[in-house]
């Protein structure tokens, strides 16, 4: 663990936490909720062992990288766009991109956004989910799991603040 370099990198207009280890072909981690770039660390120690180069940042809002105050400020447009900042913070043309939960979810955005900068994806938990127009992502997810799933009640102000603080 001592082993892996903890930086700051200023991309997309937020200070992003990285970690990473190793030289070689680059592999990008990408966490899920609630985790941050520690949930990779047993990955990062093996593959850097093998030859390769392993990035986990803490995505946007997580961790020690900076959160901006407004909801707007995360769609899957500005985190991506954090990730090729990132990317061209390190000199990376491209990387092998793996994802979790969150996680996976940006991955699959990075992958259609920019499919330039991926050289293959490994992703866990998470299917791809077709984009529907007609119907909100959020209550796609209502309309299937119901009020209680977290991803419909951390929509209304205070409910995830309550459940991880018991503060409101």
């Amino acid at each position: 663990m001592e082993k892996i370099e903890h930086t700051m990198v200023r991309t997309n207009g937020i200070n992003m936490h990285v970690a990473s280890i190793g030289s070689g072909p680059a592999i990008l981690f990408l966490h899920g909720f609630p985790e941050l770039w520690y949930s990779w660390r047993h990955q990062m120690l093996s593959l850097s062992s093998l030859g390769f180069r392993a990035i986990a940042p803490d995505l946007r809002g997580y961790g020690d990288t900076d959160a901006p105050p407004s909801p707007d400020s995360y769609s899957a447009l500005h985190i991506v766009g954090d990730l090729v900042g990132l990317l061209d913070h390190m000199g990376l043309d491209q990387v092998f991109l793996v994802g979790h939960d969150w996680g996976a979810i940006i991955a699959w955005y990075f992958c259609l956004f920019r499919p330039d900068r991926i050289k293959a994806l490994v992703n866990l938990s998470v299917p791809f989910f077709r984009r529907d127009p007609t119907i909100n992502f959020v209550e796609k997810f209502r309309a299937a799991l119901g009020d209680d799933f977290y991803m419909c009640r951390f929509q209304i102000s205070g409910e995830a603040e309550e459940d991880f603080y018991g503060i409101q």
